[in-house]
């Protein structure tokens, strides 16, 4: 199948996410004997136009697109690597992130550490139109786990790389979703129960259910909060409650 994604007046060759790439954290990679295949594709960078390419690179942010077919991996609904932010330069708060799903459905599982204890596992089944805001020191992994694509899209700071190794050295997240239900990561030890939280509507910051995120290129200064969380207390306080 044809992944090139059309956006605007150019077209965009996706990066491919393999089941091998994700081999380290999967509940059972022996699954991966009977075969690699490819399971997501990643669309980094888009713009509409160059006016609001110059606009984006300018107020240092990124917006990218990622598609996730259905798919089962063995017991597990098809996910992501997962992965956590460095800290903001003169900060000890880590970078945000903010994601909308554009169509299908899609559960959010974040995890917070402190120390060498996971102290926080929230989980945010969202819908088409949905925004989840990513707070600062939580780690995330994205789960397809309906029989609709998931297509979503996310604005990030394009200041850093994202960091994957704590999910690969922890085999995953500190739980795995799986046809049965959510099943405990053992290579964490204890770990504190998930707590469902809602999607929100962030209305001082523009993101409104039903409003398409890429529109705040023409307000970005709305999307401060990805580059200065250090400002930003008062919304991270409302994203997780």
């Amino acid at each position: 199948m044809d992944r090139t994604l059309t956006y605007g007046s150019r077209t965009f060759e996706p990066k491919i996410r393999m089941l091998s790439d994700i081999a380290h954290v999967l509940l059972d990679a022996r699954i991966l004997e009977a075969g690699d295949r490819e399971l997501y594709y990643m669309y980094r960078d888009l713009a509409l136009s160059r006016i609001d390419r110059e606009t984006i690179s300018e107020h240092i942010l990124r917006y990218d697109i990622t598609v996730i077919p259905p798919a089962m991996i063995g017991r597990e609904y098809v996910k992501t690597l997962g992965h956590y932010h460095p800290p903001a330069p003169g900060t000890d708060l880590s970078y945000p992130e903010v994601y909308e799903v554009l169509s299908g459905e899609c559960h959010y599982l974040l995890q917070k550490y402190e120390g060498e204890a996971i102290v926080d596992v929230v989980m945010i089944q969202a819908s088409s139109g949905d925004k989840v805001i990513i707070p600062p020191d939580y780690g995330h992994v994205t789960i397809n786990a309906c029989n609709k694509e998931l297509k979503m899209a996310n604005w990030v700071s394009r200041d850093f790389s994202s960091v994957y190794e704590p999910y690969v050295e922890m085999h995953g997240a500190a739980y795995y979703i799986t046809e049965d239900g959510l099943l405990v990561n053992s290579n964490y030890g204890d770990v504190p129960a998930v707590r469902e939280v809602e999607p929100g509507s962030f209305p001082e910051v523009g993101l409104v259910r039903g409003k398409e995120m890429y529109g705040l290129v023409r307000d970005i200064g709305k999307l401060d909060f990805l580059n200065r969380p250090q400002d930003f207390g008062w919304l991270f306080e409302k994203v997780l409650v």
